[in-house]
């Protein structure tokens, strides 16, 4: 939970396989890269256990209750095509090397990373709050946080800049 509500966005790179905890720990970050030949596999089941540390919760808001009770019961392995259409997978990587896939995890994180560090950790508050909170108290903290943003350096220079939405 403490990973989920970090100030900034985080990536899980799926590097060879997410078993168990490590599939749990997938979903506590705001996205999931894997590389070729990779898989996430939730095997609590085989083991007694159903997952502990908030994954089934995390899961069923990832890919829905059916495909979440799916995962679970099933343990079946999840490689990068099968988690691409699931939504538990944003993308795979074209690297299997280790360099590789973290320079290319990198440079895609970047597009939702680059921009005024206030801004992005803003962003992520809303977004933290509009998933964990009732829909009132996250619609009054997406103002809070609105105002603490309005007329900051960031909308300063965007309105000097006149950005033009296509």
């Amino acid at each position: 939970t403490l990973l989920c509500r970090l100030p900034l966005i985080s990536v899980a790179l799926v590097q060879g396989k997410a078993v168990g905890g490590g599939a749990e720990l997938t979903t506590a970050c705001d996205f999931r890269l894997m590389t070729p030949g990779s898989e996430i596999r939730f095997v609590h089941k085989h083991m007694g256990l159903v997952p502990g540390w908030g994954g089934a919760a995390r899961l069923v808001r990832i890919v829905g209750s059916g495909a979440a009770l799916r995962l679970l019961s099933g343990a079946a392995r999840v490689d990068p095509e099968r988690a691409l259409c699931l939504g538990l997978s944003e993308e795979t990587l074209s690297s299997s090397d280790e360099n590789g896939a973290l320079e290319e995890a990198r440079t895609w994180l970047s597009q939702y990373t680059e921009g005024p560090a206030s801004v992005i950790r803003a962003v992520k508050k809303v977004v933290t709050a509009g998933r964990e909170l009732p829909v009132e108290a996250a619609l009054r903290t997406e103002k809070d946080i609105f105002g603490t943003v309005w007329g900051g350096p960031a909308n300063l220079q965007a309105l000097v800049r006149r950005p033009k939405h296509k």
